[in-house]
C-alpha cells in the first residue's frame, strides 16, 4: 500500500509539472500552440492516444503510456470548444458536425520526425469527445527476440515465414501489438525478388517496396473486395489487416491454400481459440487444417526501468505464481521498478510483448480434421512443446524484464 501511495504522488508531481505547463500557455496563446505543445509532450512521453474528454467543468486530457491512462490537466469550459475545433481542422474533419461520429487524420513532422495521428471524434451528454491515436514511426523495425519472442519462438517464426505458402496469424485483444508483429514479420520478408501487397484499415506503416493498399468501407472497398483484387494481381506475400467476417476468412484460406503467404491478425484469445473462431465463420476444416501454418498469440507487458529498480526476493505467495519452490526464494532475485522522471513516475519504461507461438504440426492438423475442442488442441500443442503465454510471462519476470504485478495482470487478461 506504501508504495503505491508513493507511485500515485510522484506520479502526481510529474502530472503537476505537465499542468503547469499547459496551463501556463493557455493564460498567454491560444489553441493551436496548446494543442501543438500537447502533441510534442505526448510523443516525447512515448504516449499511444491522447483523451479529451468534455465533462460539466471542462475537458479532462489524458495520456495513455506503456497501456495504462494518465490525467494530465483539465482545461476550463472556456478552451474546451476552440481545443476540440483545432484538432478537428488540423484532422480535415467537418467542424460543423457535432452529432455523429467522425475520423479523420493529422499528417506532419514534430520535432523534425514524420508523424502521423489518426483522430475520432463522437458526441457525449458534454459534447464532442476527441481521441487522437499517435501512431508509431516508420522506422524502428526490430527482431524478433526485441520484441519479445523468446528464442525457440523466433526460430519457429522464423522457419514458418520461409514457407512458400500457407497463413500466419497473430491473435489477441485491441492493444495487444499484433500489427507490429506483423509489420516486422513483412519486413524480414521484403525483397526485390517477391510482390509484397498490404490490405489495411488504415495504413499505419509506410514500408519501401511494398505495395500497400488502404480499404475505404465509404465506398464500398472492403477487405473482401480489396482482396478479390489483389489475388488477380500475382502477390507472393500478402498481408490483411483483418480478418473480420467468413468471407475475408474464406478468401484469405483459399489465398493461402493457391501460393501465397498470408499474413493475418485476427481477435482471439489464445492460439487455440483461433481454430474456433475459423470454425465460426464456417470454414471447413480441412481449409483451416491446410492454409493454416503458425499462430502467434500476444500481450503487451510493462517493462521496469533499467535506470530506477531494485532487487528483492520472492515471498511465498509470489513463489506459486512463478512455480518455483519456495525454499529456493532466496537464490531468486527480482526487480520492481522506482518512480522516476525516466520513467514517468510509474517505475517503468515502455513495453515488450508476451507470446504463445502455436505451429501447426501433424497432431495438431489431424484434431483440427477430427474437430476437436480448442482446450484439446491446446494440450496438444503444449505437448508438442509450445510455451503458453503465462510460462512466457514467468521468464519474463525471472529475467528481470518485468515485474509480478504486470505478470498477475497478463494472467488475468488470458482468463478474462
Amino acid at each position: 500500500m506504501n508504495d503505491n501511495n508513493q507511485d500515485n504522488a510522484d506520479l502526481e508531481g510529474r502530472q503537476n509539472a505537465l499542468r503547469a505547463e499547459l496551463s501556463q500557455l493557455q493564460d498567454v496563446v491560444g489553441p493551436g500552440p496548446l494543442v501543438d505543445l500537447l502533441l510534442e509532450r505526448a510523443f516525447e512521453l512515448q504516449a499511444t492516444d491522447i483523451h479529451l474528454d468534455p465533462t460539466s467543468d471542462g475537458l479532462r486530457v489524458r495520456l495513455r503510456v506503456d497501456g495504462l491512462l494518465h490525467d494530465v490537466v483539465k482545461l476550463p469550459p472556456s478552451m474546451t470548444s476552440h481545443v476540440v475545433s483545432r484538432v478537428k481542422l488540423m484532422a480535415n474533419m467537418n467542424l460543423t458536425e457535432r452529432r455523429l461520429a467522425q475520423d479523420g487524420r493529422i499528417s506532419g513532422s514534430m520535432s523534425d520526425q514524420p508523424r502521423d495521428i489518426r483522430v475520432g471524434s463522437g458526441p457525449t451528454i458534454y459534447g464532442e469527445r476527441i481521441v487522437l491515436r499517435l501512431m508509431p514511426q516508420t522506422d524502428g523495425f526490430q527482431s524478433f527476440e526485441d520484441l519479445g519472442f523468446e528464442p525457440e519462438q523466433a526460430e519457429v517464426l522464423r522457419r514458418q515465414l520461409d514457407s512458400p505458402y500457407g497463413m500466419l496469424l497473430s491473435v489477441g485483444p485491441v492493444g495487444s501489438g499484433k500489427s507490429t508483429t506483423m509489420y516486422n514479420c513483412l519486413e524480414r520478408l521484403n525483397d526485390p525478388h517477391r510482390c509484397l501487397t498490404t490490405l489495411e484499415d488504415p495504413v499505419e506503416r509506410r514500408i519501401d517496396n511494398v505495395v500497400q493498399v488502404q480499404t475505404d468501407g465509404k465506398i464500398n472497398f472492403g477487405f473482401v473486395e480489396a482482396l478479390r483484387g489483389v489475388l488477380r494481381q500475382d502477390p507472393d506475400v500478402l498481408m490483411v489487416g483483418e480478418i473480420r467476417d467468413a468471407e475475408t476468412s474464406h478468401i484469405a484460406c483459399r489465398a493461402a491454400l493457391t501460393g501465397v503467404l498470408v499474413l493475418c491478425t485476427m481477435h482471439a484469445n489464445d492460439c487455440a481459440s483461433t481454430i474456433d473462431v475459423f470454425r465460426e465463420f464456417d470454414v471447413p476444416p480441412m481449409f483451416i487444417a491446410d492454409s493454416v501454418r503458425c499462430i502467434i498469440t500476444q500481450r503487451l507487458v510493462r517493462r521496469v526501468c533499467t535506470k530506477a529498480r531494485e532487487v528483492y526476493h520472492p515471498d511465498e505467495t509470489t513463489c506459486r505464481m512463478l512455480e518455483i519452490n519456495p525454499e529456493e526464494a532466496a537464490s531468486v532475485n527480482l526487480v520492481r521498478g522506482i518512480p522516476a522522471m525516466e520513467n514517468f513516475h510509474t517505475g517503468y519504461l515502455g513495453r515488450v510483448g508476451v507470446f504463445e507461438v502455436m505451429e501447426i504440426t501433424k497432431p495438431i492438423r489431424e484434431a483440427i480434421l477430427k474437430g476437436r475442442s480448442s482446450t484439446e488442441i491446446r494440450e496438444l500443442a503444449k505437448e508438442d512443446g509450445m510455451m503458453t503465454l503465462e510460462n512466457a510471462g514467468r521468464k519474463k519476470v525471472l529475467s528481470g524484464v518485468t515485474s509480478i504485478e504486470e505478470l498477475h495482470r497478463l494472467m488475468l487478461s488470458t482468463t478474462a
